[in-house]
């Protein structure tokens, strides 16, 4: 089964230097029919203007993943984590006891991005940042897992039972997932085109996914996308 989660039905909220899109329910944004998938609480895709951001702020107890689509992120948090982040790179930070952290555009340019919330496999864990660079080749026509429980395949360690991965595929190139029996998706375009099994989804829709045994992800135009393999 395969149920659509229509760009266009998200929460949005425009205050001038960021316009966000909420696939679920956030900050002034509810629908108690979208209040996450399994583990996944948070998907917000934000365009954030130049030199302006997110100033210092508290999160806790929360596995936060940002994927960059293009522009760059200032990033700089209570754990000594700092650094800029730039298309193909993701972050992964745990928010556990309590973390500060800023997030602002550190170009001249527009700054284009997903934030992923996942909430954690327990409470209490110790804060934590990491940064890695994917580059195009390793997701070019292929599932590149980028997080992961045990980080597998060089990628980030998430705290939860969750593997994400990222792909780039060309007009009519096809990436083909097996989910295992038992297991759920979450398939979130953030560019281009496509059908998933034969569904057409455009940028910005997310697709839930249960009792599919394959996932064939197939380009009608240029696409990024993110495939959440969960619990």
């Amino acid at each position: 089964m395969i149920a659509i989660r229509p760009s266009e039905a998200r929460g949005h909220a425009n205050h001038g230097w960021l316009d966000s899109h909420h696939t679920f329910s956030f900050a002034g944004y509810y629908d108690p029919d979208f209040m996450g998938f399994r583990a996944l609480r948070v998907i917000n895709e934000d365009r954030v203007a130049p030199h302006e951001g997110f100033g210092t702020h508290p999160h806790r107890d929360m596995e936060i993943i940002t994927y960059p689509l293009s522009g760059a992120i200032a990033h700089r948090d209570s754990t000594g984590g700092e650094g800029l982040l730039r298309a193909g790179e993701i972050q992964r930070m745990t928010a556990g006891t309590g973390v500060l952290h800023s997030e602002m555009n550190g170009a001249d340019e527009n700054l284009h991005f997903l934030q992923i919330w996942i909430i954690p496999d327990r409470k209490g864990l110790t804060p934590g940042y990491e940064q890695k660079a994917f580059p195009e080749a390793e997701r070019q026509g292929r599932w590149r897992v980028v997080a992961s429980p045990d980080a597998r395949d060089g990628s980030l360690t998430v705290h939860q039972d969750v593997v994400l991965h990222a792909t780039l595929l060309g007009t009519g190139e096809q990436a083909t997932y097996t989910l295992a029996p038992g297991r759920h998706a979450w398939l979130q375009l953030a560019r281009g085109k496509a059908t998933l099994n034969g569904v057409e989804l455009k940028a910005g829709d997310g697709a839930a996914v249960a009792d599919e045994s394959q996932l064939v992800l197939s380009a009608t135009e240029p696409v990024e996308a993110l495939l959440f393999d969960l619990a």
